[in-house]
């Protein structure tokens, strides 16, 4: 399976700082955006959300600013799923543009499962688990992300 798109969309001309380039919170919108198509692909749409009382939380997040994103640059996510259990979804989200291979930014979360009513984690159904199943396989010829299981420190 070639990379799942979850995203796409111009830069906005307010996204940007002085310097030209995509501020560092507008990176985490479209990472943000592309979690939600996500979790439409998986069973939280929005109608199912509002009839399970179930929806995903953020537990952590790390981005990676890897190459400068400019004004009316047209981009995209790519979404990986890296696994899940029955409450957690380990995803990577890579931002792209055209003619350009590398991938401009990394976004590796952690996300919980949870229902709305405690809010408390919960199981994912067992249609939400098939989905991300059939996506984990989907993308089983797929390298781990350079990005991921990165953590913050300065060298020794």
């Amino acid at each position: 399976m070639p990379a799942l798109v979850t995203y796409r969309t111009p830069v906005q001309k307010d996204w940007v700082d002085y310097n030209g380039h995509l501020r560092d919170a507008y990176y985490l919108l479209i990472f943000s955006y592309a979690t939600d198509a996500l979790m439409e692909r998986i069973g939280l749409d929005a109608d199912s959300r509002g009839q399970s009382g179930n929806s995903l939380f953020t537990l952590e997040a790390h981005i990676n600013y890897l190459h400068e994103v400019k004004l009316g640059s047209e981009v995209w996510v790519h979404t990986q799923i890296i696994g899940f259990d029955r409450k957690r979804l380990h995803l990577y989200h890579s931002l792209h543009r055209a003619s350009f291979d590398e991938s401009l930014a990394a976004s590796e979360q952690m996300l919980l499962h949870v229902d709305l009513k405690g809010p408390k984690s919960a199981p994912f159904s067992e249609a939400s688990r098939e989905l991300l199943r059939g996506l984990m396989e989907a993308q089983s010829d797929m390298t781990y992300p350079e990005c991921a299981g990165r953590r913050i420190q300065l060298p020794a």
